[in-house]
């Protein structure tokens, strides 16, 4: 088994921005979804806040990239990692301004 880092990129919405009713959805797709994947849900994640880059000449700016959030999953293939994301509340829009990457997480041994 190896694990997966989702990546989400997309204009999210902060949560404290959502009226009662879109909270309460969101909670419920995201709760089927986590459920639906089990013990594979190694980390569910969490939204990304303010962030910096640090750049390698020793200077720092504001990130440039739409990066939002991460979940971390545990399955047997890449293909398996990405049937995961069938019906992922993330990808619910369908208009092309949210995606979802998958990287496999090499265990690097010291």
């Amino acid at each position: 088994m190896s694990k997966f880092i989702y990546l989400y990129k997309g204009p999210a919405t902060p949560m404290d921005q959502f009226t009662p009713e879109q909270s309460a959805a969101q909670t419920e797709a995201w709760g089927a979804w986590m459920s639906r994947v089990g013990p594979a849900l190694v980390d569910a994640g969490n939204p990304f806040a303010d962030g910096a880059a640090v750049v390698d000449d020793g200077s720092t700016a504001a990130p440039s990239s739409d990066v939002t959030g991460y979940s971390i999953v545990e399955a047997e293939s890449l293909e398996a990692a990405k049937n995961f994301t069938q019906d992922h509340p993330f990808l619910a829009e369908g208009n092309g301004r949210y995606r979802l990457e998958i990287f496999e997480l090499i265990d690097m041994q010291m």
